[in-house]
């Protein structure tokens, strides 16, 4: 038993440690809440994306977009790239490196100039999620990035990158939660005026 109490503590203290880290990130998240709100009061929308337990955090940054995060006010068009089965299997099955271009090939069909772009990736070098920011580059969107590590890759293709650099997935996906809830915060607060 002490065992496990003590493996709890544990990782809630790696946790604690990570967040005090992702403190320097506070500009960074600034910056992002404020061309997302740039964005959308042009008309501009926010495409999410990335793999596995970041699939499930774009899907939750745009229901907190769409829904309501805390206040009650107009929707915001926010659409997560993870969640359409039919494009995702049709893409990923027909062509040879499908899966490499699953998002980037969404991006073609729904981004704009101007559109913002949240690509996630713990590692920061998700190939798939690369290539929907690079696509999004060819278009013209602005790209925000939440990463891990050093950034990878993703870092240099992001206009705002903001990045953990704790080597451990579980503590960074706690720190991107934790940065896009106060995005959405932000966001909200500018758009619910």
């Amino acid at each position: 038993m002490d065992e496990k109490i003590d493996l709890i503590k544990k990782r809630m203290q790696e946790s604690i440690e990570a967040k005090v880290d992702f403190l320097k990130e506070t500009d960074n998240i600034l910056s992002a809440s404020d061309l997302i709100v740039k964005s959308l009061k042009n008309n501009g929308k926010v495409l999410i994306f990335g793999n596995g337990g970041s699939a499930a955090d774009a899907q939750h940054i745009a229901g907190e977009m769409v829904a309501k995060f805390l206040v009650e006010r107009k929707a915001l068009p926010a659409i997560a790239l993870t969640t359409d089965t039919s494009i995702m299997t049709a893409w990923s099955n027909d062509y040879e490196e499908g899966f490499k271009n699953i998002f980037a090939r969404q991006i073609e069909a729904h981004a704009r100039q101007g559109d913002i772009l949240i690509g996630i990736s713990t590692s920061a070098n998700s190939e798939n999620v690369i290539r929907g920011l690079k696509k999004g580059r060819e278009i013209g969107t602005i790209n925000i990035s939440l990463t891990g590590k050093d950034g990878g890759k993703i870092k240099g293709i992001s206009d705002v990158n903001i990045n953990s650099s704790s080597s451990s997935t579980p503590r960074i996906q706690e720190c991107h939660e934790i940065a896009y809830h106060i995005i959405c915060e932000l966001v909200e607060a500018e758009m619910a005026r």
